[in-house]
């Protein structure tokens, strides 16, 4: 059951997007201010499927802190769940992507019309200075910057491995941070094609106002952000989810009584 599930949620996931993005280009002829609802509705399309196809659901905790203006929202990257869920409660997302992405026919051409900002990898000091001028003017513009602090989608339990990249942006815009935790790795585990049933739960937390030094900010945004997200898993354990992945991931020990002293 769990595969068929899978199979076929998988199946309408790339179906129902390419034929959204099909009848939905002429939008690529109209002002940008159109278009925004194009992506929630796409998203809410996402999250339906995933709920009654293969039984995954979702909780959001913290909306309180996802407010208007021009900020930085940093993201745990577990699964390809938070890539297509979590830019919906931002009015003008504008996610940092791997150059690449803008190569894809159709789905490059959304990127380049909403204003996303590629990146090259392989000439970080430029990528760097590029993606500062476009940072500094879509913040701006107050839009919201979509982060991967880790680059890449990094397993339920991994060593966590955050780039320097995020504490420069957070230096030179001057702007709030919005650490984002969740536990979406347990159930839609990277690189997978199966999706196990249950409830990702998803935490905005309390943004980190600007002014830290770097070497402070850095550090402080990796503990908020794993420390949330490994409670979060251990919660979907205590839950009783199935998910394999849990066993790679131990069971944190609590300290004996001798040792705690």
């Amino acid at each position: 059951m769990l595969l068929l599930r899978s199979a076929l949620f998988q199946v309408l996931f790339y179906s129902i997007t390419l034929i959204y993005m099909i009848v939905l280009s002429p939008v690529m002829l109209l002002p940008q201010r159109w278009g925004w609802w194009i992506l929630p509705f796409w998203m809410n399309t996402m999250l339906f499927l995933m709920r009654v196809v293969a039984g995954l659901k979702v909780e959001f905790c913290g909306k309180e802190h996802v407010t208007n203006g021009g900020y930085i929202v940093a993201m745990k990257h577990q699964s390809a769940w938070e890539t297509v869920t979590l830019a919906q409660f931002f009015r003008r997302p504008t996610f940092i992507l791997k150059r690449e992405l803008q190569w894809i026919p159709l789905f490059g051409w959304y990127t380049w019309k909403f204003g996303q900002i590629p990146i090259n990898r392989g000439k970080k000091s430029e990528a760097l200075a590029a993606m500062m001028v476009s940072a500094k003017n879509a913040i701006a513009h107050n839009r919201q910057i979509m982060i991967f602090p880790e680059g890449t989608r990094r397993p339920v339990g991994a060593e966590p491995k955050y780039k320097y990249g995020i504490a420069h942006l957070y230096k030179e815009l001057k702007c709030p941070v919005l650490p984002v935790a969740h536990n979406a790795g347990v159930y839609w585990p990277r690189a997978s094609f199966l999706v196990y049933p249950g409830t990702v739960v998803v935490e905005f937390l309390p943004p980190i106002e600007p002014g830290l030094a770097m070497d402070e900010f850095h550090p402080k945004l990796v503990d908020i952000i794993e420390t949330a997200s490994d409670r979060l898993v251990e919660e979907a354990r205590a839950a009783g989810a199935t998910s394999p992945v849990l066993d790679r991931v131990p069971t944190p020990t609590k300290p004996t009584e001798s040792a705690a002293g």
